[in-house]
């Protein structure tokens, strides 16, 4: 026989569970979504889900991603008359290979403060923003993510990039005139005619992203900063920026305040006459940045552009020396007070030495990123005591939260009592959520000392994940996507 009580509870828990709506606030159904524990929810009947999106979500729906098979002219029109909460949408248009038919679409959710649109690399995408162009307005942040993955970042040369125009910039931001946050991430036909037309459009505009846009030269720089009054944050990671066009802009004049020139070609003589005027940051990174050399770190130190700066990110810098890197980390009080963020890898000369004489004063760092990875293709000679770097950290970081460690396992040298001091980062440390080692022996002490203490999915292998300092920028919720 059926237990009625059994079924009563059921029935139950199906009601509280299908129908409640709070718990259909974020609706993620793209395959490869993996937010946290959630995962994406595979939609196989489209009537029913349909159907569920005007009653089970309703009003309480704030964000929702959807793949090109269910961008469809019912379901927008779902959203747009039941989901007036909603406010993050993304369309995943990367794997289309065809559109559906949206000449009948007239119905669109207008009260969106984000829309993030992933490009695809064939389909032009023209026709569906004519449809809903008159629905943005109220926009605050936009993602145009492009396809930068499937195409060679090696070279910028016109042959060999995909050049096709399959969205139109110009339109959007006369449309929208009320973006505060624009990334173009990826998108190989962006140069500076589209910035230069973004200028003209969005004088609210705080944040630019332009991450691997290679075809940016810099040239549209000067209108930029002179109509975007209002902008602080300027991220141009792998772009083709030029000295000429840097130096061009009135730094002085400006609000910038945030600066990621990761991985450009600007030379010595374009950094020093750059950094000769800007304001002060309070984010900078220039990672793989050949031309940030000694004499461009003096000279910021001298002008104190980094004093209160909150994160700085030197990894990878070649021509930049250790010494003058251990100057500004001990003798320059008004940088490291206020720093909570830190990428300082990718040298072979640091010893442990050099992190037990700095650690001491980021009494307010958060983000730690040490070590050098590939150490057994860089041949370094000499052995990284890692046990009195985990105490220097575990006394004088007490805000710790995210701790990478790069050095291979042949490279990390630690004592017979080093569970002690993996003992006293964990005790003293307790805000960690993060802790990257390479994979190897030590790596395996660490885990199963923190795993003991109930402390599961700390640490990490450099294998599986990689910790950055860009969550320290002041628009970096309004950055993410995917």
């Amino acid at each position: 026989m059926v237990d009625r009580k059994k079924i009563i509870v059921c029935h139950r828990r199906y009601l509280l569970v299908s129908h409640h709506q709070q718990l259909w606030r974020r609706l993620f159904l793209r395959p490869d979504c993996t937010n946290g524990h959630i995962g994406a929810v595979h939609v196989r009947h489209i009537d029913k889900f349909i159907s569920m999106l005007g009653t089970r979500c309703a009003s309480s729906l704030i964000y929702i991603d959807l793949p090109v098979e269910l961008v469809t002219v019912e379901i927008l029109r779902v959203l747009a008359l039941h989901c007036p909460n909603l406010e993050y949408l993304t369309l995943d248009f990367s794997s289309a290979m065809q559109l559906h038919d949206f000449s009948e679409l007239n119905e669109f959710p207008c009260n969106l403060k984000r829309l993030c649109i992933c490009l695809s690399e064939v389909i032009f995408l023209e026709a569906f923003m004519r449809r809903i162009y008159g629905y943005i307005s109220s926009l605050n942040t936009l993602h145009i993510i492009g396809t930068i993955e499937k195409t060679s970042i090696s070279s910028s040369s016109s042959e060999e990039v995909d050049t096709f125009e399959t969205i139109n910039i110009s339109k959007i931001k006369t449309h929208a005139p009320n973006l505060r946050v624009i990334n173009l991430y990826g998108i190989g036909f962006i140069d500076d005619n589209h910035i230069e037309l973004i200028a003209s459009g969005c004088m609210h505009l705080q944040c630019l992203a332009l991450n691997f846009c290679i075809r940016i030269r810099g040239t549209s720089f000067k209108n930029l900063m002179n109509r975007c009054t209002k902008l602080q944050c300027l991220l141009l990671q792998n772009t083709g920026i030029q000295d000429e066009a840097m130096v061009a802009v009135n730094w002085s004049s400006t609000q910038l305040s945030e600066l990621d020139i990761s991985s450009t070609e600007l030379s010595e003589n374009g950094l020093l006459d750059f950094f000769s005027v800007v304001p002060k940051l309070t984010y900078l990174a220039v990672s793989y940045c050949d031309g940030f050399t000694d004499k461009v770190l003096n000279l910021i130190i001298d002008r104190g552009t980094l004093n209160g700066c909150r994160a700085l990110d030197l990894s990878n810098t070649v021509n930049l020396n250790v010494e003058t890197v251990h100057h500004l980390l001990t003798s320059t009080r008004h940088v490291t007070y206020r720093l909570e963020a830190l990428n300082y890898t990718g040298h072979d000369d640091i010893t442990e030495q050099f992190w037990i004489d700095t650690i001491r004063f980021l009494r307010r760092i958060k983000i730690l990123i040490i070590g050098t990875a590939h150490s057994w293709f860089r041949q370094l000679s000499r052995r990284i005591h890692i046990d009195q770097i985990l105490e220097a950290c575990a006394i004088h970081c007490p805000r710790l939260t995210r701790f990478e460690i790069q050095w291979d396992p042949e490279t990390l040298c630690f004592s017979e009592n080093s569970s002690k001091f993996i003992d006293h980062l964990r005790v003293r440390c307790t805000n960690l959520l993060s802790f990257v080692l390479s994979d190897g022996v030590y790596y395996e002490g660490t885990k199963a000392n923190f795993e003991r203490a109930e402390r599961f999915s700390v640490v990490r292998t450099t294998t599986m994940y990689q910790t950055s300092i860009v969550s320290a920028l002041s628009f970096y919720n309004e950055l993410r996507f995917n």
